[in-house]
Order: C-alpha cells, then sequence, then structure tokens
C-alpha cells in the first residue's frame, strides 16, 4: 500500500515536470516574438514597441526573429510547428485573417491552431487621389468610374492586403469596375500616386500619413466606422454613400493553441499592462497604429468576423493565390 502510494507521488511530480511552463516559474529562459515580416515594415516596427518591455516584465529577453514571406505565411507555419509552451510568439498583420482564403497553401486554421493574445493597434485604409487629381470626393470618384467602366485605374500595397481587399470591396459595393495595378510594397505604390500614375491609391494610412500631411496626395475617404480624429474633415466610407465597407489594418500577437491557460494569462496581462503606459501608447500614434490593446476574448471574435468576412470579399473577388 506504501509502495502504491509513493508509485502515485513519483508519477504526480513527473506529470508536473512535464506541465512546467504553467508553473509561477515562467518564463525560465529567453522568449521569440517572430514577425510575419522582414524588419522595417509595420508588423516588426510594432513588434519592436514592445519587446523590451515584455521582457523587463517576465524577467527574460525577449527578441525578434523576422520570418518573411508568402504574405506572412512563412512566419505562421514555422510557429505551428513548435511546442505550445509560450515559448513563441507570432507577431502578425491581419493578413493572419485574410491568407487562409487568399492562398491554397496556407496550411493553417486561424480559429483553431492559435490562441489570439492581443491587438496592439489598428488604423484604418485611406482612398487617396494624386494632388492634382480633379476628383475631391469618393462619390465623384464613383460617378466617374460608372461613366467609363473600367477605364479607371487603382493601386494598393500588393495583392491580398487589406488596403487592396478595400478596393475590391468598393467595386462589390457599388458596381464599378476598375483596373488593379499591384505594387510589391507601400513605397512603390504610393511613389506612383505622387507622381499622378494611378487614379486611385488605397493604404493603411499610417503608410500615407505624411503624404497627406504634405499635400503630395488627397485623401477622399476612410474605411473607419466613424471619422479619423487624425483626418477629421475626411468623410467615412458609409457617408460617402458606399455601405457595409469598413475595415482596417491590425498588428496582433499570438501563441499556440495548446499553451498553458496561466502562460496565456501572464503574457495578455503583461502586454496590456504595457500598452497602456502613456509613452508606449505616443510610440504607436507616431507610427499611425493608435493603441487598441483588445485581449484574448475580444480579440477571438475579431478573428471570428473577419476570417468570413475577408473570404467573401476574396472568393466574390476571384483573388485566390495558388
Amino acid at each position: 500500500m506504501v509502495q502504491g502510494w509513493r508509485v502515485a507521488l513519483l508519477a504526480a511530480g513527473a506529470a508536473a515536470a512535464l506541465s512546467a511552463p504553467a508553473r509561477a516559474d515562467y518564463p525560465d529562459r529567453q522568449i521569440t516574438m517572430v514577425a510575419c515580416f522582414p524588419a522595417g515594415g509595420g508588423t516588426d516596427i510594432a513588434a519592436r514597441l514592445v519587446n523590451i518591455q515584455l521582457g523587463e516584465a517576465l524577467g527574460k529577453p525577449v527578441i525578434i526573429e523576422n520570418r518573411g514571406g508568402a504574405g506572412g505565411n512563412i512566419a505562421i507555419q514555422a510557429v505551428k510547428r513548435l511546442q505550445a509552451d509560450g515559448y513563441t510568439l507570432l507577431v502578425c498583420s491581419s493578413a493572419y485573417v485574410v491568407n487562409p482564403s487568399l492562398y491554397s497553401n496556407a496550411a493553417y486554421d486561424p480559429i483553431k491552431d492559435f490562441v489570439p493574445l492581443m491587438v496592439l493597434g489598428a488604423s484604418p485604409n485611406v482612398f487617396v487621389v494624386p494632388e492634382k487629381s480633379e476628383i475631391k470626393s469618393m462619390k465623384e470618384f464613383i460617378e466617374k468610374a460608372k461613366a467609363n467602366p473600367g477605364k479607371m485605374n487603382w493601386t494598393s500595397p500588393g495583392a491580398g492586403t487589406t488596403p487592396q481587399l478595400a478596393g475590391e470591396l468598393i467595386q462589390l459595393r457599388t458596381g464599378i469596375k476598375m483596373q488593379h495595378i499591384p505594387f510589391p510594397g507601400a513605397g512603390p505604390a504610393s511613389n506612383a500616386a505622387v507622381a499622378g500614375q494611378v487614379d486611385l491609391y488605397t493604404a493603411n494610412l499610417g503608410s500615407v500619413q505624411g503624404l497627406i500631411d504634405g499635400g503630395r496626395v488627397r485623401p477622399i475617404a476612410v474605411t473607419s466606422k466613424t471619422r479619423w480624429p487624425a483626418l477629421p474633415n475626411v468623410p467615412t466610407l458609409e457617408e460617402s454613400g458606399v455601405k457595409n465597407a469598413e475595415s482596417d489594418t491590425f498588428q496582433g500577437v499570438y501563441v499556440l493553441a495548446g499553451t498553458p491557460q496561466p502562460v496565456i494569462d501572464r503574457l495578455a496581462k503583461e502586454l496590456s499592462a504595457i500598452l497602456a503606459r502613456p509613452d508606449v501608447k505616443e510610440k504607436f500614434e507616431k507610427i499611425g497604429l493608435p493603441v487598441v490593446a483588445d485581449g484574448p476574448a475580444a480579440f477571438m471574435k475579431r478573428v471570428q468576423h473577419e476570417v468570413p468576412m475577408y473570404k467573401d470579399i476574396i472568393d466574390k473577388a476571384g483573388l485566390k493565390i495558388p
């Protein structure tokens, strides 16, 4: 009887050792944040605004590893293959909710494979025209596009980005037809808009705020639900007569499904505290990505809403990438 008790005690101890990440000693080593896009982009910058502070709060370094490629899929798939222990965090843009519908080989389930941990920040997309354009509003642009089907062109930072999908949604909601001219990033697309080579440019607000402030492009509509504080005179799409076309671009942090709940709770708590700091909020504001700080429950609702929303747009626009 005594021997059986000892065996049971040893088994319990072994089980506790295997579940070490759930104990109060988490973390006991370095943590890695895997960013879905190369250094210098919005995802990378957002990650670097919190990683040092998170490391200080946890008592262990939090380093950034950039794994760009395939619209974020390379990083997501790489993290998916790792252990669900809270030592690898995924940082990704709205590509996370777009890619499963856009790419045939995305190879992950955005609902089941990861736990949405925290929305760091989000900002709307904005429609701008070249500074010398005669068009002054989205209503004017839609009227001209309807009068010239297929002749108006527009650009975005790339195929499958939320700005491109915002433009596709405009076509679906209004019935207009435009020629999409994709560029490999916001830089080249912005240059084309400034040079007047396109009729319309859809971009995340953070990437063109400087051009707007400098008068090099003119904003005609934002995709937010209400007018954006930085652009108080620019109407929303709803005000411009385009219904049910709200969208934004967010940056979020995830952990693998199966990560111990105490680890999830600890990470969410520390990230929430970091994002509440005035100096951190100011830094996010400067990059055009106001802090959101939605935790696991609210973030999961966002994912559950946006995955089918973007699937509907992608399917109707026929945008599937092999």
